[in-house]
Parts: structure tokens; C-alpha cells; sequence
């Protein structure tokens, strides 16, 4: 479970990282009377993604006039998929450095991995790996603030900055296990022109599993309005930016169907597993959601064990007649009643391929408006 920067924020308030003093508004009036408070703002969507300076969904104000701007421009705004529908107006920083630090689950090897940065203000993944310094926890002896200096050490800070990086490591692990998070992430970590280090933005993602431990923490939905829709179905679903609509079951196989989309040159739409043994009704749903999309192609890519792929094409055939399918559809059907599948869909005049290759071939060139 996700929360959002400023859920996020409070909670490390609450553990001692300093932080900028912020406050949540919903309209842009509000916008105006925090930053009558704060003074020069930054305005930032609340939304569960990243990137969102360089999508526009954090802007900045020197007057309240400017915030309350600001505000008006973000809110409605589309962010990557989410509607921005509130926000977060904090005290704007003057920053001299930014860093990066977090603590996160190495599940591979079984223990808690502080990871830091010189080189923060980005996405961790855009940072060359000998810029990041790691190093694992021991679960039963914590984040002793040894620890921190060392890492502090290795990303260029010394003195007092090293003995304040160092407490805020030790913090961030308290965090980490008093909500058994999977990441507790500060970027940037602003070092101030007066040497003081200050959280600009947060992440803390909670273990589902752990959630139930957690009562006082709001539930956040994640994911766009498709995606809650088709989890509400049962299934799998992540939206992606192509144009071919997917649906496979099984997570391996619909990875393996984006990438061999991606092999033959074509962009998939969004990832779905339609999982193992999903009925006729479903699974009718699931495409459903595909057809809303308005894709350039569906490829459904099934390799029945559980699944039957005779149910399969009942539920293609139903969506066909109740709603009507405006482009064409790709289908590779292999596995349990296979022979009744491909028979339903050939006496509808539809093509089953057995081979992934050429279906995924198919789909691509038909996408690319090629025969």
C-alpha cells in the first residue's frame, strides 16, 4: 500500500526528519489561505507516481496570488493516468545539494538495504549504479548511527551534515519497521545553503500483507480508474502507453506477450493476467475493459491449463455480439479444450494461431495498419 507525499510526510515528521511545513488543500482558495501562512510555496499533485515535476504536477509561488494560481492549473489536471484531485502546499526550499537515501526490502537477500545518493532530485533508476552506495541491515542489531556516518561518508558529507544524514538514517529505519514498510524513501534529501538537511519529498509504501496491523493508516486506492475496475473483476490489470490491448493468463505468460510485442516492433497497451480458471463472465468483463480502451488491436494469448480455452471463446464471441468489437482481434488459443475453442471461433470467423510468434507478429503488423 502506497501513501501519498504528505501521509507520508507527517509520519516522518512525526519520527524527527526535519521536514518543510506543509498542509493539504482541495481548492486553489485554500491553496491561497496556506500560503498566507507559509509564505513562497511549492504546489505538488497528490498522486501516486513519479515524475510529477517534469509532467507539471508541482509548480511554485512566491505570493499567495501565485499558489493560488498554481493550484488552479494542477487540480483536474490528467497526471499520468490520475485525476489530480488534491494537493500538497509546502514551504519552498533553498537548496544547495540534493541527495537521495531510503530503506527498502533486498528480498534476494533476506535483509533491509539502505540505499544513498550524491546524485538525488531523479529517479533512482536514472542513476549510474557507482553512484549508489548500498549497504544491508541486520535485522536484529537495526540502523545504529555508525552506520549512517558511513554511509553519510560515501556520499561526500562530513562534520555535522554527516552527524545529521546519520540520525535520519536511523530514524527512517524506525519508520521502516514500526510500519513494516517495503520502502521508506526520502528524494531529494535537500542540504540547505545554511548545511541543514531537510526532506523535500517522501515515499512510503506499507506491506499489504501487514496493512491489518496499520488501522490508523487511510486506505489509498491505487491505480487509474481502468485499473481499479478490472482488480474489482478479480484480475490483474496495469495500463501501459501502446496501442495493442493484451490479455494472457498467467503473469508469465503476459509478460512474455509484451515482450514479444515489443520483439516484433509494436507497443503494448497495458499488462493483464486473466489468471487460471476464470469463467466465461470475467473474463467477457476483462475485454470489455479492453475494447474501452480503444486500441488498434486486441491479442488475447492463451495457454490453457486451468483455463479452458473454450471458455475463452465463449466469452469473446459474448462481448462481440452484446457490444461489438470495433477492431481486430489476434488470438493464440493452445491447451485444455483447445479443439472446441478454435471450433467456436473459426465458425465465427475468427483465426486461432497455435504459436505466440506469429500471433504476435500478426498484431503488430495489423497495429502498424499493415496486412
Amino acid at each position: 500500500m502506497k501513501l501519498y507525499e504528505y501521509l507520508a510526510k507527517g509520519i516522518l515528521r512525526q519520527a524527527g526528519v526535519p521536514t518543510a511545513p506543509g498542509e493539504v488543500v482541495d481548492t486553489p482558495e485554500q491553496a491561497r489561505a496556506a500560503a498566507e501562512r507559509i509564505g513562497p510555496a511549492a504546489v505538488k499533485a497528490q498522486v501516486l507516481v513519479g515524475g510529477r515535476g517534469k509532467a507539471g504536477g508541482i509548480r511554485f509561488g512566491n505570493t499567495p496570488a501565485e499558489v493560488e494560481a498554481a493550484a488552479r492549473a494542477i487540480l483536474g489536471m490528467d497526471l499520468k493516468g490520475y485525476r489530480v484531485e488534491r494537493l500538497y502546499v509546502e514551504g519552498r526550499l533553498d537548496i544547495a545539494q540534493e541527495l537521495y537515501v531510503s530503506i527498502s526490502t533486498d528480498r534476494g537477500a533476506r535483509r533491509p538495504l539502505v540505499m544513498a545518493s550524491a546524485k538525488g532530485g531523479v529517479e533512482i533508476e536514472e542513476v549510474a549504479d557507482e553512484d549508489i552506495v548500498r549497504r544491508h541491515l541486520d535485522v536484529e542489531v537495526g540502523a545504529w548511527p555508525y552506520v549512517g556516518r558511513e554511509v553519510a561518508r560515501s556520499v561526500g558529507l562530513e562534520g555535522a551534515q554527516a552527524a545529521a544524514f546519520a540520525d535520519i538514517v536511523t530514524r527512517l529505519y524506525d519508520v521502516y519497521r514500526r510500519y513494516d514498510a517495503e520502502l521508506v524513501e526520502i528524494n531529494p534529501l535537500v542540504v540547505a545553503p545554511d548545511g541543514r538537511l531537510v526532506a523535500a519529498d517522501a515515499r512510503l509504501n506499507v506491506d499489504d500483507a501487514a496493512a491489518f496491523r496499520h488501522p490508523d493508516l487511510p486506505v489509498v486506492e491505487e491505480g487509474t480508474e481502468l485499473e481499479r475496475r478490472v482488480r474489482a473483476i478479480g484480475l490483474a490489470y496495469v495500463e501501459l502507453d501502446g496501442d495493442i490491448a493484451v490479455m494472457a493468463n498467467g503473469a508469465g505468460m503476459a509478460m512474455a506477450t509484451l515482450d514479444a510485442i515489443q520483439h516484433y516492433g509494436g507497443r503494448p497497451a497495458n499488462f493483464l493476467d486473466a489468471g487460471g480458471g476464470a469463467s466465461v463472465e470475467p473474463t467477457a468483463q476483462a475485454l470489455e475493459v479492453l475494447v474501452s480502451m480503444h486500441p488498434k488491436v486486441i491479442f488475447i494469448n492463451i495457454f490453457g491449463g486451468i483455463t479452458r480455452c473454450d471458455d475463452v471463446a465463449r466469452a469473446l464471441l459474448q462481448v462481440r455480439a452484446s457490444r461489438g468489437i470495433p477492431v481486430p482481434v489476434v488470438v493464440r488459443l493452445v491447451g485444455t479444450n483447445e479443439e472446441e475453442g478454435v471450433r467456436l471461433l473459426r465458425e465465427a470467423g475468427i483465426e486461432a494461431f497455435r504459436d505466440m510468434g506469429p500471433a504476435a507478429e500478426k498484431a503488430v503488423a495489423l497495429a502498424g495498419g499493415r496486412s
